[in-house]
């Protein structure tokens, strides 16, 4: 383990991951939830309940608070789909065709037994309590609701009552069967062994200022308002008991009735608080109504639910004043964003003892709401207690304590459950797919590491310049510690910048983006002492920003897994070493060789390049980069090296990255690394190929590779686009210089052949395709993201191959050979062109963002502009000091 967690004296790293591994291990009573839904029932509520109390025309505004948005970050990462709510339900909506027992194993993993209030919904709609013990390590109770007991029996009576004429005698003996009935189903719960408590919603109904009047005047003014139910019943549409006398006094009778049980054995009564939907009578719902209640049944337990919210202090104030009090912290998880949670966990502990704290999920129709919330729970708890243990507020062996208390032993003694603790196995859960928050993938990476120096949170902007915020690795550990944002805030006129800094017209200096570090992108390097991280730029409501090319193939990738394709992409990257200038050490020129050329062994018998790309093969595998081949090329000091296949976000990371490595190894080394796409008039070009296959199963098993049906119309779609997509994919006038008939760099024409290397797209093998029209100036997230686009639009929209597989240089063929092949237009010449051709484009255009577009074209024509005031030599030099 790092010793980076925890920078006080108050914990040592050992101590801080002790109550990591406690929050993590520690097996969860789920004192309170409700039935999952049968599986012919689950399209009877919408899956965005799964965070909001919102129904109906309301719930819709859900997608935009954040409670949703961090669900969909965390069910995404779990199921490994797109980070997109269109992507989330997909991937949950296969999940229950293809194996629903397993993905409900996974979601109430870590969930010893639950005590499952079965009132909410129907039997023909939600599974039965006992069902729920397949996905716990211990069988499941129920809690009664005691609303539905007395509902129910007025529902049999007065459906009996109607089919007569009633006295006032006969409504006397409703009542008096219908108390006798109650009382009788509520002595019959008490004795039952599988039942562990009661609940009422009465919150819900009548609001939680229950009456405290002596039990004669509640009967006589319950037996009044019962009469009126039932003489009435054949003109109402009765549902809930929604009176205010009988609310109070079933409330009453339930808790005269506990009370009578034997000491020691009395059954706890759940009350819901704060925290409901529109049917919620809020002006009454603050747990602090129960007050005179709780006085009255001092012997009674009883529990507040849902942290009473938004009154949590409230609860946790009862919770610590009378014995017989208990304050739950559930419902607030996934219902509330972090930030409320942290909050809500620490207000509790304010001056609420933790042997009075219960935990819950409140899971309900969705074995979703069990997932995020069992996920979030360990997120907070992690940070909220984690950074207590650093600041010397509590000992880490109470901190231990406490979470075990909470989460399980706590409810364990309260409901009677006789149930043996013992802790779940770490490395299970991590199977089950459970999601890890950004500390600990951290510390995973860590682990058996030195401890490094600086953290890099790079970004790559519109002129392709790789940019980065660097900070002291132990303020960053501190942030994580303590809970604290890692994002960093960066001028929104990031991408309006040229490479030396010049702001493109238009631009604004005010307003400022969150650089948000993507922790599963974590590598070491480039150099000694640092680690690296890629961001993705937000708006401060957590929402992408729509000109961050890193969020753009994001949406590319989540674009085609909508429509059940998956991609991994490949890249080359060529290279070229160059000798630094005695006296202006940024003029370059290139090696003394004795004959370079392509694939040539001789060339590396010079100790000196020898040694440089073995540190630079050994360098990437030390970063788990393992690279596939390196050889000559063509032109004097040039190489390629060749990446393994990726997805398609990870695969431009790790390109960035290893250019990064490549780049300072080669400094370190006296050279200077260029990408520049034709650094010598009468040299080979350098391009950064991009080899990309296509699989139509998430799982990316290539099965793409046997279905021409599947990939013809993703690279008909590529071709149809291809003229657009050079504006990123030959982003500078350098870019054009190397654009030549007959030279292996693609050549001019829209066009592909198998294994043809003058076609800018190549078929190598079935659904793997090599795109030669790009180079190391485009950014890689902009140029993959079109392709990507492109493609997949061609396959939704069923796109015809009308080219013609072209065996020989397309520049060689006749006109009519040309016709019959389908090959009719030729690529950009000039990046004016490309620019022109992506205006043109509306699809490519609107799949892009219109607002990206703009300001790519913008920024692009403003860069044109200042690489025109320089001479030609001029701006090969200034264009390799900078790639």
């Amino acid at each position: 383990m790092a010793s980076w967690v925890g920078m006080r004296a108050t914990a040592t790293p050992s101590q801080i991951d002790a109550v990591a591994r406690a929050i993590r291990s520690t097996p969860i009573i789920d004192h309170h939830a409700h039935p999952i839904f049968k599986s012919e029932a689950f399209n009877k509520k919408p899956l965005l309940a799964i965070t909001t109390e919102a129904n109906g025309d309301a719930i819709e505004s859900a997608t935009t608070s954040l409670p949703h948005l961090r669900a969909v970050r965390q069910l995404a990462s779990v199921l490994g789909c797109g980070y997109t709510w269109e992507s989330v339900v997909a991937a949950i909506e296969e999940k229950r065709l293809d194996c629903p027992e397993d993905w409900t194993a996974d979601c109430l993993f870590g969930i010893e037994t639950i005590l499952v209030d079965d009132g909410l919904d129907t039997e023909d709609s939600a599974n039965a309590y006992s069902w729920h013990d397949d996905y716990t390590r211990s069988k499941c109770k129920r809690i009664v609701r005691i609303e539905k007991v007395a509902a129910d029996i007025i529902r049999q009576i007065g459906s009996a009552c109607k089919e007569s004429t009633g006295t006032g005698d006969v409504y006397d003996d409703a009542f008096d069967e219908w108390t006798q009935e109650f009382e009788a189903q509520i002595v019959t719960a008490l004795e039952d062994p599988n039942v562990a408590g009661f609940k009422s919603v009465i919150c819900y109904r009548t609001g939680l200022d229950i009456t405290n009047e002596t039990n004669e005047i509640q009967e006589e003014r319950a037996r009044e308002d019962f009469k009126e139910i039932i003489a009435n019943y054949a003109l109402l549409n009765f549902e809930k008991l929604q009176t205010k006398s009988l609310n109070d006094l079933i409330v009453h009778r339930t808790a005269q009735l506990i009370q009578l049980s034997p000491a020691g054995q009395k059954k706890p009564i759940q009350f819901h608080t704060g925290l409901g939907d529109n049917d919620l009578a809020l002006p009454s719902s603050s747990p602090s109504f129960l007050q005179n209640f709780i006085r009255m049944y001092p012997t009674i337990p009883i529990v507040l639910l849902h942290a009473g919210y938004p009154f949590t202090r409230e609860a946790g104030y009862l919770a610590s004043v009378y014995e017989n009090v208990y304050a739950d912290i559930g419902e607030v998880f996934p219902c509330v964003s972090q930030d409320g949670q942290e909050r809500i966990l620490r207000e509790i502990l304010e001056l609420c003892p933790w042997s009075k704290i219960l935990w819950s999920t409140d899971g309900h129709w969705f074995p979703e709401t069990y997932l995020l919330a069992i996920i979030q729970m360990r997120e907070v708890f992690e940070t909220v207690l984690s950074g207590y243990v650093r600041n010397g507020h509590i000992g880490w062996r109470a901190a231990v304590d406490l979470v075990r208390d909470v989460l399980f032993k706590n409810a364990n003694k309260l409901y009677h459950l006789e149930l043996e603790f013992s802790e779940l196995e770490e490395e299970s859960a991590l199977a089950q797919g459970a999601y890890q928050s950004d500390a600990e993938l951290l510390r995973a990476f860590l682990k058996d590491q030195p401890v490094p120096d600086f953290v890099r949170i790079c970004w790559n902007d519109f002129t392709a310049s790789q940019r980065m915020r660097m900070i002291p690795f132990r303020k960053f550990a501190s942030l994580l510690n303590e809970g604290k944002s890692t994002d960093i805030g960066i001028t929104a006129a990031v991408f309006g910048l040229l490479q030396n800094d010049s702001m493109v017209p238009g631009a604004s200096p005010t307003g400022e983006y969150r650089l948000h570090p993507d922790f599963s992108s974590l590598k070491r390097g480039p150099i000694e002492g640092h680690i690296s991280l890629h961001g993705e730029f937000r708006q401060q409501s957590g929402a992408r920003v729509p000109l961050c090319p890193r969020s753009i193939l994001q949406r590319a990738v989540e674009f085609g897994a909508e429509n059940n394709l998956s991609f991994l992409i490949g890249f080359e990257i060529e290279f070229l070493l160059l000798e630094r200038g005695e006296k202006k050490p940024h003029n370059y020129s290139s090696l003394t060789t004795d004959g370079h050329a392509w694939s040539v062994s001789r060339y590396f018998a010079s100790p000196k390049v020898a040694t440089l790309l073995r540190d630079m093969v050994a360098a990437l595998a030390d970063m788990g980069i393992y690279v596939e081949q390196l050889h000559a090329e063509s032109a004097t000091g040039q190489f390629e090296l060749v990446l393994p296949p990726y997805p398609p976000v990870q695969a431009a990371d790790t390109l960035l990255h290893a250019r990064d490595v490549m780049s300072a190894l080669a400094t370190a080394a006296g050279f200077r690394m260029t990408l520049h796409p034709k650094p010598f008039t009468n040299a080979c070009g350098t391009a950064s190929h991009m080899h990309m296959s296509v699989s139509s199963s998430p799982g990316g098993d290539s099965s793409g590779g046997d279905k021409p049906e599947l990939y013809r119309p993703l690279y008909a779609g590529i071709l149809k686009h291809l003229r657009a997509i050079l504006a990123f994919a030959y982003a500078s006038p350098a870019s054009y210089e190397r654009v030549a008939d007959g030279t292996w760099s693609g050549g001019r024409w829209v066009a592909w052949g198998t294994q043809n290397r003058e076609t800018p797209l190549r078929k190598v093998d079935g659904a793997h395709w090599e795109l030669k029209c790009l180079d190391g100036l485009a950014n890689p997230y902009l140029a993959v993201a079109a392709v990507l686009f492109a493609g997949v639009k061609g396959v939704v929209d069923r796109e015809v191959l009308v080219w013609g597989d072209c065996e020989i240089d397309p520049a060689r063929l006749t006109a009519n050979d040309r016709k019959e092949l389908g090959v009719s237009q030729m690529l950009p010449e000039s990046v004016e062109e490309g620019l022109a051709a992506l205006r043109e484009d509306g699809e490519l255009c609107e799949m892009m963002g219109a607002e990206l577009v703009e300001r790519y074209v913008a920024l692009k024509e403003f860069e044109l502009g200042f690489l025109g005031k320089m001479g030609e030599d001029e701006r090969r030099q200034w264009l390799m000091e900078r790639y």
